[in-house]
């Protein structure tokens, strides 16, 4: 099952896939899901009737794919293959497909422009690249808001975002490094969605135990998500990049 609090990601892959679709005349597209784990988006988008490579490091994420993509009934359209972005092309043909996911990634790649240049590089022409990665902005504020002052400042200070030596996630971005990395590595940039604005912030308790509180929160974070005025305050940013033709 889809994580309901990035729900403004499937509905900006959906658009772009159904474009694709619409561009190619053909009704089952070729998707690539880098580090795309156990397939939260890849078996969904393989219920729509797509082809869906899924590389991952992780074998055990792997087996959780496979095992997730038979329960869908969509093993025979999902294949996973271990590796990563950096040997991308050791175990994928370079542009061979239409649509790449890399969500979850740069964070944790030696080096994210190199990743996000084979991202692209697996596309063929006109297709597009859906990139999800970490907002510096929200973990700055989930700190403060927490209390962790210093750590906050720290966050900001920090050229790779990080919190302190406790900070489990190695990277994040702003919306302009992202942006300067796809146009850097040649891709046209889309609109940049803000994901996760105030779901991390607001208590668990409360959004599963109040009436009508989870729906009335993924409606408050679909009316910000395209608010340039919460790029700097987002937990995740997602940008849709596409291969000129």
């Amino acid at each position: 099952m889809r994580d309901r609090r990035t729900s403004v990601v499937w509905e900006v892959l959906r658009g772009a896939l159904d474009r694709r679709v619409e561009a190619t005349g053909r009704d089952s597209l070729d998707i690539l899901d880098t580090g795309g784990g156990s397939g939260s988006f890849a078996v969904p988008v393989a219920q729509l009737g797509h082809r869906v490579t899924v590389v991952d490091p992780s074998p055990n994420a792997l087996f959780a794919l496979e095992r997730r993509a038979a329960e869908a009934a969509v093993a025979d359209r999902v294949r996973g293959v271990q590796g990563d972005v950096h040997g991308l092309f050791d175990v994928v043909e370079r542009g061979g497909f239409d649509v790449v996911l890399c969500h979850g990634v740069l964070e944790y790649v030696d080096d994210p422009a190199e990743g996000v240049a084979n991202a692209l590089a697996a596309l063929r022409p006109g297709g597009s690249l859906s990139l999800l990665a970490a907002g510096l902005g929200g973990a700055v504020l989930a700190r403060a808001l927490a209390g962790h002052f210093n750590e906050a400042r720290q966050a900001l200070a920090d050229p790779a975002g990080r919190w302190g030596d406790g900070d489990p996630v190695p990277r994040r971005f702003t919306a302009e490094q992202l942006t300067g990395l796809l146009t850097d590595a040649g891709a046209e940039v889309g609109a940049v969605h803000n994901v996760r604005v105030f779901a991390d912030l607001v208590p668990g308790a409360l959004v599963d135990t109040e009436p009508g509180a989870l729906d009335a929160l993924l409606g408050l974070e679909a009316a910000v998500a395209e608010l340039p005025a919460f790029r700097s305050v987002a937990s995740r940013l997602h940008l849709l990049g596409e291969k000129r033709a």
